[in-house]
């Protein structure tokens, strides 16, 4: 029996490992954006706990290796566990004060550490727990760090293609909790020499049983304004009412927004996008890559316009469709990755594409390359065109401007349609580019009311500019755009922060 639960123990040891670090991405992510810098920092805090947990560990082991002492590395863990849903909010909010970078950091630092650095401390122990002689150490240290990482191997997989979508991260990291606090539990039963601590395991576990009980799982909340929360493969999509708004988060970042008793967007990007109408005024094909809550599907499809979206996440789709008034007719949606999509389209398809994907921080940087806007043009027909809105912190961002030169090496014109005002602060840019002359038969005229939605149009329009021809080329081999964005991600968050307020991103 002692044999067997300890080859259980380090089989759940492994599996939380990596359960936790993907978690972490679902913990974070929804408040400061899934970004090449929170998976750098949650890779670098589950090394770092484990290595000093393995140093730790086995200098602990050495001490007297016990199974009691053993257990209580898991019952330690799975408490911390059990109350990371309680405590990520308060640390979100103190991790703030440190920027981007530091916030993700500091924030991975303490919800995290803790559990892997104790979970870190199972290997050496168990094998100082089942070595008996000398020569068997080297056999006996190879076949346990082997399951460990076997069960590392398939929690990773389990926990990001099923788990996650099916139980949602409260639940999720309460029953890890759990299953590590029923394994101390187990192993202190099994210790005879540690037979008085078994009454207090037991109200351990049963105060945590009780206490994830009144969890409060990821469901909605009409009353407060959370119409919708879904975990899906891709991210965490929530369907938020405030201020007579219905947006849509995805990780944290407001993809869509609308009027729920009209559907008109009350994005001034969608209002720029127009343009497009103008500058080819006979309806034809359009792609959509990107689908959001459909409000640029809906506009297009007003105007005659046959649309194909294509749609990485499913679940997006669903909730466009249910809460953001999309119907069939108004889009054909596909379903998978858009720059993989293109490729399987014959060429001279499509009279326009439209660029509207983005991460929950940045844009996909396999969307921005010289290569696949080549695979793009040659999907164009005679006389179509592209657009993409892209964010960025002011008219000539770094980001602007790369993407721009970018556009530049594959269309010959491209022109940068701006939106916000004053030039410098944070809103959306749309880029146009084609391989004719970007002009329209006339100048739209400014509409008197500042409130029109013409406006953003022909503001746009008058402030239109070329791309500067010196900026960075980005190739699929050469592209920071992650990098760059995440000055653009941390003002967004802040002003998403500030106007939900109180209430919070998950409400």
């Amino acid at each position: 029996m002692f044999h067997l639960f300890l080859h259980f123990a380090i089989v759940v040891g492994g599996a939380c490992v990596l359960g936790l670090e993907i978690l972490g991405t679902r913990v974070i992510g929804p408040h400061a954006g899934v970004s090449l810098y929170l998976w750098s920092a949650l890779i670098s805090v589950t090394l770092a706990a484990l290595a000093a947990g393995y140093a730790v560990g086995g200098r602990w082991a050495d001490r007297g290796p016990e199974l009691g002492r053993f257990s209580l590395l898991f019952g330690l863990a799975g408490l911390w566990v059990v109350v990371t849903p309680w405590l990520r909010h308060p640390v979100l909010a103190t991790g703030e004060a440190f920027g981007l970078q530091g916030g993700v950091l500091f924030t991975a630092t303490v919800l995290f550490f803790p559990p892997l650095f104790l979970l870190g401390m199972v290997s050496p122990y168990a094998i100082r727990l089942k070595a008996k002689r000398l020569d068997e150490v080297g056999r006996t240290a190879g076949n346990l760090y082997a399951l460990s990482t076997l069960a590392s191997v398939a929690a990773a997989l389990l926990t990001g293609f099923v788990l996650i979508p099916r139980l949602g991260v409260t639940r999720l990291l309460l029953l890890i909790g759990i299953l590590l606090l029923a394994t101390g539990l187990l192993g202190t039963l099994l210790d005879r020499r540690r037979r008085e601590t078994v009454a207090l395991a037991l109200i351990l576990v049963a105060a945590a049983a009780g206490f994830a009980a009144t969890a409060a799982a990821d469901r909605p909340d009409p009353a407060r304004g959370l119409l919708a929360v879904r975990q899906s493969p891709y991210g965490e999509i929530r369907v938020v009412e405030k201020d007579g708004l219905r947006l849509m988060l995805i990780d944290g970042a407001a993809h869509t927004i609308v009027d729920p008793e009209t559907w008109q967007s009350d994005y001034p990007y969608v209002d720029v996008l127009e343009i497009v109408k103008e500058l080819h005024p006979a309806p034809g094909r359009l792609l959509l890559v990107g689908l959001g809550g459909g409000s640029v599907a809906k506009s297009y499809h007003a105007d005659g316009w046959q649309v194909d979206a294509v749609e990485i996440d499913p679940v997006v789709t669903e909730l466009a469709r249910s809460h953001f008034g999309l119907t069939a007719d108004e889009a054909r949606v596909h379903h998978g990755d858009g720059r993989r999509f293109l490729a399987d389209q014959p060429a001279g398809t499509y009279d326009l594409v439209i660029m509207d994907a983005f991460g929950s921080s940045s844009i996909p940087f396999h969307l921005v390359t010289r290569e696949v806007f080549g695979l793009l043009r040659s999907r164009l027909a005679p006389g179509g065109l592209m657009a993409m809105n892209v964010e960025a912190l002011g008219w000539h961002d770094t980001v602007v401007h790369a993407v721009g030169a970018t556009l530049g090496e594959v269309f010959a014109h491209v022109q940068v349609l701006p939106i916000v005002e004053p030039p410098d602060q944070l809103g959306n840019v749309i880029l146009v580019a084609a391989d004719w002359a970007l002009e329209m038969m006339e100048e739209p005229e400014r509409p008197e009311n500042r409130w029109d939605r013409r406006y953003n149009l022909v503001h746009a329009w008058e402030n239109r500019f070329a791309p500067r021809a010196d900026a960075p080329v980005l190739t699929d081999d050469r592209n920071p755009v992650d990098l760059w964005s995440d000055r653009i991600n941390l003002a967004a968050r802040q002003q998403l922060h500030e106007y939900f307020g109180e209430d919070g991103l998950d409400r």
